[in-house]
């Protein structure tokens, strides 16, 4: 049973912003660091600060030599069972490290010339240089270290889709940056029947982390040995029939050994620059969030049905009394839409301690398509929607109104939502007027606006098409 299924929330994954979990099993994802290098958000951040502080810390004790510090902040570890992510077979359980797993974890990191040397520099690279250190392991440390974000996410997302919430939860262990020490709390968090629940974005899940034992030695490191065998004309080189050289992975691994991770370790002490390499790939190399379809079969959910939320749209009746539910179907389009280009939808942001109010916020974290492209040439740290539902004229207050809501800091761009306009003309020029006295850029969106970037999403070339449709709508305010 699923996290929506559960609490009856009546969506579907493609409208939620956390992952839509099981609560009785694990499922086959992970929580991945590098994620967080890549989403430009507040909360990417501030998860950064914590991953990387306990990190240093760890790693700063077992150069110094001070096996029971480092041992005390391995051992508060937990199994993180409230995000049922993993690969348990049976009802979710958790596969964290444990005192026993915590104490081999610690001596292998004391006996890597890898932490000794300081070539090893982030949490991820641990799952190419250190013995029985996984991908699985390094997100279950992770969600250790980053709980105290993933709460406050929790409750963020339990208030948006009204999931309750009981108060006196045990929190588990939080790690505090400033003392260098894990610490409990007594916290407000929903719970099933099977324990407490921590949601998770969806955008920072994937397969597997970004740095793979597998990728980095077939790719790396024996390329860079094939490479070397090469340049000394060895004996492992093969003529074929048609002259070409070849050296296969079979010898290489018959001089050099078949385990890749014992493998992966010697050679990078001893070739440092294999290690630079890959890290410069994957700095250019963007590990995109799981899309609707590779989440609908990793959950083994329905596909999202867009078709439907726009059919819902169109039943509400216009007029003030249906605006709150106008403005939930609104949020529910453009979460499906728009993922995962926006994220951490907030209905009824206040702001200006609570003098002005915004009907929902989104923060960019798009990495391709209009909306990054708009955050590289305007502000654009997040995205404002204000839903008008009538067919009335928009006149200036409407449009005050959004982009009284600007700043430098917050962003410069939002969307304004209504059914349709009767003078498109005048509105337009109400947005230029805006963009003009540089108080902001404002798009309009109708209803047949969504009901065409419903197509442009279930096509196949959605994200060139979804630039394109915003890039007409953008350039009349600049031109």
């Amino acid at each position: 049973m699923r996290v929506s299924q559960y609490y009856n929330l009546d969506r579907t994954q493609a409208s939620l912003d956390f992952l839509d979990v099981d609560i009785y099993n694990d499922i086959k994802l992970y929580i991945d660091p590098y994620a967080f290098e890549i989403i430009p958000s507040e909360f990417s951040d501030r998860c950064k600060y914590y991953i990387q502080n306990y990190f240093d810390t760890l790693l700063n004790y077992i150069r110094i030599g001070d096996n029971s510090s480092a041992q005390a902040i391995l051992l508060e570890l937990r199994e993180p069972n409230e995000t049922h992510l993993g690969v348990s077979q049976e009802a979710s359980k958790g596969r964290g490290l444990g005192p026993f797993l915590a104490s081999k974890v610690l001596s292998s990191l004391q006996q890597s010339e890898a932490v000794q040397t300081g070539l090893l520099q982030s949490l991820e690279e641990s799952a190419l240089l250190i013995r029985g250190v996984g991908y699985d392991i390094i997100s279950d440390i992770v969600t250790n270290i980053i709980r105290a974000e993933l709460i406050l996410y929790t409750q963020c997302m339990a208030e948006h889709y009204n999931i309750p919430m009981e108060d006196n939860v045990a929190s588990g262990p939080m790690w505090n940056p400033e003392t260098k020490r894990w610490y409990t709390n007594l916290v407000r968090l929903p719970k099933t029947d099977r324990g407490p629940l921590l949601l998770v974005p969806k955008a920072i899940v994937r397969k597997k982390t970004n740095y793979d034992i597998d990728e980095y030695y077939n790719h790396y490191v024996l390329d860079f040995l094939r490479s070397q065998e090469f340049r000394a004309n060895s004996g492992l080189i093969e003529i074929l029939k048609n002259g070409k050289e070849r050296i296969t992975k079979k010898s290489l691994e018959a001089k050099y050994g078949t385990e890749k991770k014992e493998v992966s370790i010697r050679e990078t002490l001893r070739h440092p620059e294999i290690l630079e390499t890959y890290r410069e790939t994957k700095a250019d190399k963007v590990s995109s969030p799981l899309d609707h379809e590779e989440l609908a079969i990793i959950e083994n959910s329905t596909m999202p049905d867009l078709q439907k939320l726009f059919e819902n749209l169109q039943k509400i009746p216009k007029g003030k009394k249906d605006a709150d539910a106008y403005e939930k179907v609104i949020e529910q389009l453009i979460s499906a839409i728009f993922y995962p280009d926006l994220m951490y939808p907030k209905l009824q942001h206040n702001i200006h301690d609570g003098r002005k109010r915004i009907d929902i916020k989104y923060t960019n974290i798009a990495q391709k398509g209009f909306f990054y492209w708009l955050a590289l040439n305007y502000p654009a740290s997040h995205i404002y929607i204000e839903c008008k539902n009538y067919s009335l004229e928009l006149k200036n207050p409407e449009f005050d109104q959004l982009s009284g809501r600007f700043s430098p800091s917050r962003g410069k761009f939002g969307l304004l939502v209504c059914r349709n306009i009767t003078d498109k003309e005048l509105a337009i020029q109400r947005c230029i007027d805006t963009a003009k006295d540089d108080r902001g850029y404002i798009l309009i969106l109708e209803d047949n606006d969504f009901e065409e970037l419903v197509d442009i999403r279930q096509s196949l070339d959605y994200n060139n098409k979804m630039f394109s449709f915003f890039q007409r709508k953008f350039e009349k305010l600049v031109m």
